[in-house]
């Protein structure tokens, strides 16, 4: 384990005893001595982490010493979120009173005398064992060390949003001359591949999309593809790959002989481009049977490669290797200036360049470092600071070993604590993932890596700000804003960097792995198929042994074969795994929840979306009081919800499927804390709730696939910013169109005859709309005219509405609209072809056109 992501335990821990809502807690259960001794022994402590980082590679004892230090802290955690707990449980009981019948066994160890004791114990154990620890800190000599040594300020950076920002790629227009020139040549031959190859971190994926994205190639290639070819290079998902970028359809469902069928199918006949990018193994066999499958193109098909291997290269390829060198140091040189200085900077001081140039002579044209380094430097302008990285022994071994992965590791090393144990979660996703932010801020969100010191800002804001940093820092790539999700990837090297960082706090594993190591508290399936794994008897072999008792996340990357997750999974999982926060249980192929899952207090997110089979809830599941999501889209036999819902006091997000056809029952409408709302197929679903409503935090309501009609209670939903409708009825009457909700950022409306009637509702409202969709709706005839008020708008789809004629004349003063999607909308479709149609002057200010699915216009940010 790398310590400073143990440092960043320590700070989490320490910052949890400090919070207003933890002191509250133990001064309810009188432990507030026993905490107080704790805090002062971890703070002794934490104190030395960061001097022993550093020693502890040379020092087999520092090594095992820091491994002790790494259990009591989660142990300390554990106790910590004990007590929040049962302080959140008092707070329930005195809102809605005491829990019932059989509910009431769970809790008669936890009345005040009990837990008091059981907590003391526990505390004290902890405490004892962090004392013997801090003692024997004495034989290492270690430095007490402040978290901020070297570093005075932080800057902010403007950021971009594009795939491929041109301006950044710097000193490659030789490189990718040479590389259109050999795809322009003409070639009897029906398939040749160019390779480029390089070490990592050089460039060479960025060359190969200057390639790909340049108007000359787009006009030779009419089906230009793109794949991130699998590690093992398995020919089917490499196969799903390009039917996906070719179609836009995921086909994984599909079997390898019908895969391969589409494949042919797609690309026949066709003169195509295809990037193989990333390819690591050096499989001849699985080579020529995908090279089999795309001869079926036309004449003078290519294909683009992107190694690090030499000799993959000599194997695919057909014409000369295109061996990408290091940058100029000019051009080195120019990039750091725009990652390390900024744009109001035009004279950066004279000192801080030439340290600079000491610094990109150690980098050796490797332009991933280059970035890093320069982004590192952004935040701190002391010329001690500047000199501390040149002088940093970590140079020596790039020059030595050829790795420069020590030189990234300052880019994590200098940062917060809290971002250390969020990056290091990268570790659990495969390698090429691309990276949703919800889905990772919803993981550290369980984790309890996001808090909020700013005054009601909320965690799901604060994860984007997360993100956002280590997009500064170089830390991820590709990143891509649309309404409020960012889409990004992570170069494989910063992805090595995660999983060394994390070693084995976290790990992948299958559904045949034998054993995970003692330390490991995070595991995520890589592998979802029973494909080739025989005596599988409903659950992974580590699940039952010892090492999986201190499991707080188990998550799955993919969807799951039908029977993977099975009953005797599910109730492993919840039965061996007592401090879970995290239990990723979708696709599930069972009936019933186990009652136990009420023994997990700590869960904070549970994932049950897409279990065909699940019945039924358990009622005790409302006694999870620090549960923070609950899914449970797509559980389409799913009954009643259980009632006394409102005991789920901390609850942000829900999304349901169910057969009820109210929800008063089930006490949602009284979740004062929830963020965003989820309905989808609750075919018999007519009423939310009447009377009483307190969601007044819901951020979020997305309604899809209900037959209605359903009644909302819009007037109480005064904080709703984004609304999703799609194939379902609303009960509109005078109420609810005069109280639609006025603040709305994001509308998004598909499937409905009622579009007008809705639209006509916002015609007053307050004008914060940033994203406007429609879809799928032949009854929307006109766009509104109260639209072009909304000056905050950033995107506008309108997409397979046939009866539209013609853009609104004032649709010219929205000058913050930065994208507009228009696909296949009869008449309307036909006035705003490029140039030649009769509302192009209206629209052709907007920087990004995509009109009938081409991008017709799309500038860089």
């Amino acid at each position: 384990m790398a310590e400073p992501l143990l440092f960043g335990i320590a700070q989490g821990v320490l910052g949890k005893i400090a919070s207003p809502a933890f002191k509250t807690a133990i001064e309810i259960y009188s432990v507030k001595n026993q905490i107080r001794e704790l805090e002062n022994t971890m703070a002794a402590i934490t104190a030395v982490l960061l001097d022993a980082e550093e020693k502890q590679a040379k020092n087999h004892s520092l090594q095992l010493w820091l491994r002790r230090v790494r259990d009591v802290l989660y142990d300390a955690e554990d106790v910590l979120d004990e007590v929040e707990c049962e302080a959140l449980r008092k707070q329930v009981i005195s809102r809605h009173g005491g829990v019932k019948g059989k509910v009431h066994r769970f809790f008669s160890f936890s009345n005040p005398v009990i837990f008091r004791a059981k907590i003391s114990h526990k505390i004290k154990e902890i405490r004892e064992t962090l004392s013997k620890i801090s003692t024997e800190k004495n034989q290492f000599d270690l430095t007490v060390r402040s978290v901020n040594d070297g570093v005075v300020h932080t800057r902010s950076r403007e950021m971009t949003y594009s795939f491929i920002n041109k301006l950044d790629v710097i000193g490659r227009d030789v490189d990718k001359r040479k590389i259109i020139d050999i795809l322009m040549q003409p070639n009897d031959k029906n398939l040749s591949v160019i390779p480029i190859v390089g070490i990592g971190g050089l460039g060479k994926t960025a060359l190969a999309k200057l390639v790909y994205n340049d108007d000359s190639v787009k006009e030779q290639f009419k089906l230009r593809l793109w794949v991130c070819v699998p590690e093992d290079f398995d020919l089917k998902k490499t196969i799903d790959g390009i039917i996906k970028d070719a179609t836009g359809k995921s086909l994984s469902n599909l079997d390898i002989q019908q895969s391969q069928t589409f494949l042919r199918d797609t690309i026949k006949d066709k003169k195509f481009l295809l990037v193989l990018d990333d390819v690591w193994s050096n499989d001849r066999g699985r080579w020529e049977e995908l090279k089999a499958l795309l001869t079926e193109g036309a004449h003078g098909s290519k294909i683009i490669m992107t190694t690090r291997s030499s000799e993959v290269a000599s194997i695919m390829r057909t014409h000369p290797t295109h061996n990408l060198e290091g940058l100029s140091h000019e051009d080195s040189m120019a990039l750091f200036k725009k990652w390390a200085f900024s744009e109001k900077e035009k004279q950066p001081h004279p000192n801080l360049l030439d340290i600079g140039n000491d610094i990109i002579k150690k980098c050796q044209g490797v332009p991933l470092l280059v970035k890093a380094v320069g982004s590192l430097l952004y935040t701190n302008d002391e010329q001690r600071y500047w000199a501390h990285i040149r002088d940093s022994e970590i140079w020596k071994l790039i020059e030595e070993k050829n790795d420069i992965l020590p030189v990234l590791k300052l880019s994590y090393d200098n940062l917060p604590s809290h971002l250390k144990r969020c990056f290091a979660t990268f570790s659990l996703f495969a390698r090429g993932s691309e990276f949703k932010s919800h889905l990772l801020i919803r993981l550290w969100m369980a984790l309890g890596f996001i808090s909020s010191t700013r005054e009601g800002l909320a965690w799901e804001d604060v994860g984007v700000d997360y993100i956002k940093v280590l997009w500064k820092r170089s830390l991820i790539q590709e990143v891509d804003e649309s309404e409020s999700m960012l889409t990004f990837k992570m170069h494989d090297l910063v992805h090595s960097l995660a999983t060394i960082v994390a070693q084995d706090d976290c790990s992948l594993v299958g559904l045949d792995t034998a054993e995970i190591a003692e330390g490991v508290r995070h595991v995520s399936f890589s592998s979802t198929s029973l494909e080739g794994i025989s005596n599988f008897d409903g659950v992974p072999p580590f699940l039952k042994k010892p090492t999986s008792k201190r499991l707080r996340v188990i998550y799955f990357q993919l969807n799951v074969d039908d029977g993977v997750i099975t009953g005797e999974f599910a109730r492993t999982c919840i039965s061996k795994c007592n401090h879970l926060r995290y239990l990723n249980l979708e696709e599930g192929n069972f009936e019933e929840l186990p009652s136990s899952i009420c023994n997990l207090k700590q869960l904070r997110s549970l994932i049950l979306s897409r279990n065909k089979r699940l019945k039924k809830l358990p009622n005790n599941i409302c006694e999870l009081q620090n549960l923070l999501v609950l899914f449970l889209k797509g559980c389409s036999e799913l009954g009643d919800l259980p009632k006394e819902m409102e005991r789920l006091i901390s609850l942000r997000e829900l999304y349901v499927t169910t057969k009820q056809k109210s929800l008063q029952e089930s006490g949602i409408q009284y979740l004062e804390n929830l963020q965003f709302l989820g309905l989808d197929g609750c075919q018999n679903l007519q009423v939310l709730f009447e009377g009483t409503c307190r969601l007044t935090r819901l951020r979020g309501l997305e309604i899809t696939d209900c037959e209605g009609p359903i009644s909302l209670p819009f007037v109480e939903l005064i904080a709703l910013e984004c609304l999703v409708i799609s194939d379902v009825k609303l009960m509109l009457n005078q109420e609810n169109k005069s109280n639609f909700p006025p603040n709305l950022r994001v509308l998004s409306i598909s499937k409905s005859e009622q579009v007008m009637e809705l639209l006509q509702c916002l015609d007053k409202s307050i004008c914060n709309l940033e994203s406007f969709f429609i879809y799928d709706c032949p009854s929307f005839t006109a766009i509104p005219k109260w639209l072009p008020r909304h000056t905050h708008l950033k995107l506008i789809r309108l997409i397979r509405c046939s009866n539209l004629s013609s853009m609104p004349q004032g649709i010219q003063s929205l000058t913050a609209l930065k994208e507009l999607r228009i696909e296949h909308c009869g008449e309307l479709s036909e006035r705003c072809r490029p140039t030649i149609g009769e509302d192009w002057p209206k629209i052709a200010h907007i920087p990004r056109i995509l009109h009938d699915l081409l991008k017709v216009q799309w500038m860089e940010d």
